[in-house]
């Protein structure tokens, strides 16, 4: 089990990408395969967000391009969205207390990192390095 946060996404999504390949075939991959995956709420809000920006990507997708990415991948089977629980408060106070300096736009990254505590998932694929502040995580990069 695993999440796969928001620029995996989009580089998939995005053909100028240098890691576009790399990453569309690993979503197809975990599509076609039984094991689970997940995605959060935040992480597909901020996909939409990114993609459809006209100062993100050189020619930004509708609103309605981005949300059937979205649901071609929940109609893969094998994908869950992981989302708050009856432990997500607890979750939160036990991330406050052992990630130092928690502030500002990590709080983003915090609530996946929340949600994966929770739910007892350790690994995230993102190339995002603000992951590694969080210690209880497997961070991979794919395309590296």
């Amino acid at each position: 089990m695993f999440v796969v946060d928001t620029n995996i996404l989009v580089y998939a999504a995005d053909d100028d990408s240098p890691d576009h390949n790399c990453c569309m075939r690993l979503l197809e991959q975990w599509r076609a395969g039984p094991a689970p995956w997940f995605l959060t709420w935040g992480v597909v809000f901020e996909f939409l967000c990114v993609v459809t920006h006209p100062r993100v990507l050189r020619q930004p997708w509708t609103a309605v391009r981005a949300w059937s990415f979205i649901v071609a991948l929940l109609s893969g089977g094998s994908l869950r969205m992981l989302t708050a629980g009856v432990r997500y408060a607890a979750a939160v106070g036990e991330v406050v207390e052992q990630v130092p300096n928690l502030r500002g736009n990590l709080w983003h990254d915090a609530e996946t990192a929340i949600l994966m505590r929770e739910h007892g998932i350790r690994r995230i694929y993102t190339p995002d390095v603000d992951f590694h502040r969080f210690p209880f995580l497997e961070v991979v990069d794919p395309a590296r």
